[in-house]
């Protein structure tokens, strides 16, 4: 019989990578996001959500029980995600074939099981589908995040192999990352980013050595605190690595916008004649004020982390 659900193991697959806040957040691309992923870009999910009379995600106040969370993903992998791994891949699919598949979509969008990876799953090609998923599909908002990464190549592992168990001992993303008493025998590089990132935030979680210790849980927390869509527990959790990852591209945007802003509008003022160093400095400060506005959250966070103020939600 051709498998068309998704099996328990595969459904703690993909809950280990999304993870499960149940406090609304943004994710690294300006999405509200709460639970294992949930949006509302999804047509399944929004109808769940309305079904509890959620028809807006406001980051910091929407919340969901365990339960509810729990019966959503149910609800949107049986409606919207099995249903297209099934309608497109061949019938002779094995279950960790499917479950593999069914972890891209969740994350990727059903758009995936038209990728190129796909069309050489439908070719019988399980060795390059393989490949090429684990190498592939891996950006978000242009940038490569190791978090992805790893996901990819686990779940190529999983769909060439049945292998669940992920590529090394380190938890998938999704899984929280809780301060402990003893230093870990190999660093966590969800650990180590956050440290990364949280020392470029102005904070000192101490050594970037990949060990969520108490030096690392107060500055999280003196982050968490500044930011008011986060609850201040001290834990390294999706919404709390996307909000530091969104911290961290806003800045690269604003060096890449005053950038390539002043010297086009020095090139082209020079070429007219005209003072191109007033012109290339009324630009920058043009650049920097648009993407100061598309990031004013941001901004007002950051002011509240150098003033050590903690704002309610």
């Amino acid at each position: 019989m051709p498998v068309t659900s998704i099996s328990p193991q595969g459904r703690a697959f993909v809950r280990l990578h999304e993870g499960n806040p149940l406090t609304c957040y943004l994710d690294p691309r300006k999405i509200p996001t709460i639970g294992t992923g949930f949006t509302l870009r999804s047509d399944s999910c929004r109808r769940e959500l309305a079904k509890l009379g959620i028809t807006k995600l406001v980051p910091g106040k929407t919340k969901l029980t365990a339960a509810q969370s729990d019966a959503i993903l149910d609800a949107v992998i049986a409606l919207e995600y099995m249903p297209a791994v099934v309608a497109k891949s061949p019938a002779d699919r094995t279950q960790h074939q499917a479950d593999a598949a069914c972890s891209a979509a969740f994350n990727l969008g059903v758009a995936v099981m038209d990728w190129q990876w796909a069309t050489l799953w439908r070719a019988g090609k399980l060795k390059a589908a393989a490949d090429y998923l684990a190498s592939h599909y891996s950006t978000a908002g242009g940038k490569k995040l190791p978090g992805l990464v790893r996901r990819r190549k686990e779940e190529a592992m999983l769909f060439e192999r049945g292998v669940y168990t992920g590529v090394d001992s380190a938890p998938p993303e999704g899984v929280p990352r809780r301060a402990t008493e003893v230093p870990v025998r190999a660093p966590d590089p969800v650990v180590k980013e956050a440290q990364e990132l949280l020392t470029s935030a102005g904070l000192n979680p101490g050594a970037i050595d990949g060990w969520m210790g108490a030096k690392t849980k107060e500055a999280v927390i003196a982050y968490q605190k500044a930011h008011p869509h986060l609850v201040a527990d001290g834990v390294i959790g999706p919404a709390t690595l996307s909000q530091l990852r969104r911290d961290a591209g806003a800045a690269r945007e604003a060096v890449a916008k005053a950038s390539s802003t002043g010297i086009g509008s020095a090139v082209a003022a020079w070429s007219t004649g005209l003072p191109w160093g007033w012109i290339a400095g009324a630009a920058v400060v043009l650049a920097l004020g648009y993407v100061a506005y598309r990031n004013r959250d941001l901004i007002q966070r950051r002011w509240n982390t150098l003033r050590g103020k903690e704002v309610p939600v």
